[in-house]
């Protein structure tokens, strides 16, 4: 039976990856299928990994019915066995909604891979839809790690290495940003919640306050 499948993880644990792997795996058994993104750091109509891989990508902007879309393809002709969706936490409810019917009236298989929490460890609308709807959810097994060592629960939004809370929802951003630039880091939870980034870390090591020296 065809399923809704939600892959979900911290930012920097495969997601992506596993997605390309999924389309190598179905298109080498001749299978064809439907790329849909939204936001993703390689720009629009893009589906990229952090190992360097890069595939085209439809670029589900926020008034697209995909559930129409892919009728439309379906009835020109086009051949769609199944259905793949990266930066899934982006999409709006509506449009999951529309993954689930095609899952159900097509009878097609849907992938959808995305951050279930935001910066400020509130769910996204996209993944919150999913984890009501999905079939299966499976938590990727590839752990990212916080600089501490611990597993990585969380995703924090960093300005020149210091942790944010406030501002918009989305903000495109990655993992190793530049000086100066939005960025995001992974977290355990006691970290997150403490906003020790790995740079203000590294900064409270190096403070004279951390390890006084007597001068006796």
């Amino acid at each position: 039976m065809p399923e809704l499948v939600f892959f979900s993880g911290t930012m920097d644990c495969g997601k992506s990856t596993l997605a390309l792997q999924i389309g190598h795996n179905r298109s080498a058994r001749g299978l064809q299928g439907v790329i849909f993104t939204r936001d993703d750091r390689a720009g629009e109509g893009k589906l990229s990994s952090r190992l360097g891989l890069v595939t085209e990508a439809v670029e589900a902007d926020e008034d697209m019915d995909l559930y129409a879309y892919l009728v439309a393809q379906l009835s020109k002709g086009g051949q769609v066995d199944y259905v793949i969706v990266d930066e899934a936490q982006f999409l709006a409810p509506a449009q999951i909604d529309q993954l689930a019917r095609v899952v159900d009236d097509l009878e097609m298989d849907v992938f959808a891979f995305g951050i279930t929490t935001d910066f400020r460890t509130r769910l996204f609308p996209g993944s919150q839809r999913l984890v009501e709807l999905a079939d299966r959810i499976e938590q990727l097994q590839v752990e990212a790690l916080c600089w501490c060592g611990a597993r990585a629960t969380h995703n924090a939004r960093t300005v020149d290495g210091e942790m944010v809370v406030e501002g918009a929802q989305v903000v495109v951003g990655d993992v190793n940003r530049p000086a100066g630039e939005v960025g995001y880091e992974v977290l355990c939870r006691r970290h997150h919640r403490r906003r020790a980034t790995a740079a203000s870390a590294q900064a409270a090591a190096l403070s004279p306050d951390v390890l006084p020296v007597s001068s006796a």
